[in-house]
């Protein structure tokens, strides 16, 4: 599986980059032909940073009080809110930023966090966005604690249907034959081919 890898890269940074795998992925919600592995992005410090840079440019417009980091974003996402904080309509602002329990596809906050969401006006930042179930319930956690979901950053995703700003760093056009099916239509289960591994936030574990 691993033999099939390769790396790209944004064109505004090489510090931007991450390991795409050609395969049959399971993940909570979806089959995908390609696994795409940000561990540098997620767990490096320079990577991180010039993530939160570039991301910083697509949503620097948007007044944000708290950032909601999904899928283990927490590092970028504390870049993120010192570049937002650094200039424009954001500038001089005290950001939070926290990882929410998630159960399912519910966000959960215990109550020392919930002054972080309501009255407030949230980013919502995570990898990866393939179905947008996860993004939506967020959203819905968003609304139910009192806040107002003003956006949501990732760094690989494709197009859902959403109310609200979503931007990008890597979209599934980076990816040649890049698909996502649900389970029960999967075409690649259809024609026998087993799945390679199943796939989180955490990265893949691969199947016998």
């Amino acid at each position: 599986m691993e033999e099939n890898a390769y790396e790209i890269y944004s064109s505004l940074s090489r510090d931007v980059g991450v390991r795409i795998i050609d395969g049959h992925f399971a993940t909570q919600h979806s089959h995908i032909t390609h696994y795409v592995d940000m561990t540098a992005v997620k767990s490096k410090m320079i990577n991180a940073r010039a993530a939160a840079k570039l991301i910083a440019q697509k949503v620097d417009t948007l007044p944000v009080d708290s950032i909601v980091t999904l899928d283990r974003m927490k590092m970028v996402g504390a870049f993120l809110a010192e570049e937002l904080s650094a200039s424009g309509v954001n500038v001089g602002q005290n950001i939070n930023v926290f990882s929410p329990e998630i159960s399912g596809d519910k966000m959960i906050l215990r109550d020392n966090f919930i002054p972080f969401v309501r009255g407030c006006r949230v980013l919502i930042l995570t990898d990866s966005i393939t179905t947008g179930l996860s993004v939506r319930g967020v959203m819905e956690g968003i609304g139910y604690y009192g806040g107002m979901a003003v956006g949501c950053a990732a760094i690989f995703g494709a197009e859902f249907p959403c109310n609200i700003p979503v931007e990008k760093i890597f979209d599934i056009t980076s990816i040649e034959s890049y698909s996502s099916y649900s389970p029960q239509d999967c075409p690649l289960c259809k024609s026998g081919v087993k799945v390679d591994a199943v796939v989180n936030s955490y990265g893949y574990s691969r199947l016998a």
